[in-house]
């Protein structure tokens, strides 16, 4: 799957739910990766990148902010460009928030369908959840689950018992229909919802044709008189369905089909696509976004696990202890080093095992031992050794010394009983005996260590 990005420049005119007011929006096309919110109405226009980190608030609707600004309401559109594997693009905006159009993402498709869509030359970025992943809110009730699929699925069940509609669910199988089953599909409010927001000016911009509004369950229509002459909404009743809007669903089960919407718009907002199977009962913008986040920091951690090298005890080693011992000038207690099992003209990887028996327990916090962090470099830093000593013809006869550790990080604990997989690799090519390389330490599926480390390669007297 290529990157894409639009054909032309489109631009639209609409009424922002919040502020009331009439807001331009402008889609651009961009070869740069991301979807950037550019807010054009400021005396210095300030960008905000679509991204789940970017989020600060989660009330109604989804707020992205950066350098103090933000843009609200960003959902729909996010929506209609993940499902369109849009993710390069420019989005000039003159206020604070998207317009709301008729509350869902229609007007967004048809804009998009507009403009064009083009392939760009790099490859799309796929996230594969390979595990099971969980997110709950115990106060809300809410919760997602994640998990392996072979495709991307979403499934959402919705439940108001204070409301006067039923329980809903609704489904999607890849993105394919996202334009017939779930593009047109509004936005709603509760009639016990409206008195806040329209005290508090929450919805300046709101009116009867941009969301559904749904009556508390009991409401009689003397009550709902009350409340529509209040807000001056006109005159209304109670349908079947529990709508005041005068209006009629689109689907027998439009609300849960709007949350799978704003599921997506909030999912959009990784940047990639997902392949995986996600479950979402009573979800919102807060557990959609704390969602999005714990997935984003998966998948860094996937990242950087990607380049983990793969043990199998059963294979024999390139170089055993022994063939460490002919290249090193390193001997027992000071031997880091048990085999290597991996080498290149680019990397090496070594294995080490800890035992109780190291002699540096007996100091390093008796009855809590634990392998301390210089040593895991210094290990480190032997396995590099290999690597450099096999640059030369006779290695015996050549040292490697440290000459500067950078950006080292210490990420977890190491105790005995764990297996320390040394991973080196080149920064750069060696010139004049001098080796950059990136040293990385694993136990199991975890980074336990990393850091850059140089060294040079002395010939000794001989």
């Amino acid at each position: 799957m290529k990157r894409k990005t639009i054909i032309n420049e489109v631009t639209i005119n609409g009424i922002g739910l919040h502020s009331g007011k009439n807001i331009s929006l402008k889609l651009i096309p961009s070869e740069s990766l991301g979807v950037k919110f550019k807010r054009i109405d400021l005396e210095t226009p300030v960008t905000i990148n679509a991204d789940p980190n970017n989020v600060t608030k989660t009330s109604r609707s989804t707020t992205i902010s950066s350098e103090g600004t933000s843009i609200s309401t960003v959902e729909h559109l996010m929506a209609a460009l993940f499902a369109h594997s849009i993710d390069c693009l420019i989005v000039e905006v003159s206020g604070e928030e998207l317009p709301i159009f008729d509350g869902s993402a229609s007007v967004y498709v048809d804009l998009i369908k507009q403009a064009g869509i083009k392939d760009l030359e790099e490859e799309k970025e796929i996230i594969v959840i390979d595990e099971t992943i969980t997110v709950r809110d115990l106060v809300s009730g809410s919760e997602i689950i994640a998990m392996p699929s072979d495709q991307f699925e979403l499934h959402v069940m919705i439940d108001f018992p204070g409301a006067a509609v039923s329980e809903q669910s609704a489904g999607i199988h890849g993105l394919e229909a996202f334009d017939t089953e779930l593009a047109s599909c509004r936005t709603f409010v509760f009639t016990n919802e409206l008195v806040h927001l329209f005290e508090n000016d929450l919805i300046k911009g709101g009116d009867l044709s941009n969301a559904l509004v749904i009556a508390e369950k009991g409401m009689t229509q003397e009550d709902l008189d009350q409340l529509t002459d209040r807000f001056k909404l006109g005159k209304h009743t109670i349908n079947k369905n529990g709508l005041i809007n005068n209006t009629e669903l689109l689907f027998q089960n439009e609300l849960a089909r709007h949350k799978l919407l704003d599921l997506i718009g909030d999912l959009a907002l990784l940047g990639k696509s997902i392949q995986g199977k996600i479950i979402a009962i009573k979800p919102g913008h807060k557990i959609n976004n704390d969602f999005t986040r714990l997935l984003k920091k998966r998948v860094m951690e996937q990242k950087k696990l990607k380049g983990k090298p793969t043990y199998d005890p059963d294979l024999p080693p390139i170089l055993d202890v022994e063939g460490i011992k002919s290249m090193l000038p390193h001997r027992y207690p000071f031997l880091l080093v048990d085999k290597i099992i991996e080498k290149s003209d680019s990397h090496v990887v070594g294995v080490k095992n800890v035992t109780i028996n190291e002699t540096f327990f007996l100091g390093h916090f008796p009855g809590n031992p634990v392998f301390p962090g210089v040593l895991q470099l210094e290990a480190l830093a032997q396995t590099g050794g290999i690597l450099a000593l096999s640059s030369v013809p006779d290695p015996s006869n050549w040292d490697t010394y440290f000459l500067k550790i950078d950006n080292v990080k210490f990420k977890a604990k190491v105790v005995p009983g764990d297996t320390l997989l040394l991973k080196m690799e080149l920064l750069s090519p060696i010139r004049r005996g001098i080796i950059h390389m990136m040293g990385t330490t694993y136990v199991g599926n975890k980074i336990v260590s990393e850091g850059e480390l140089t060294a040079q390669i002395v010939r000794r007297n001989v």
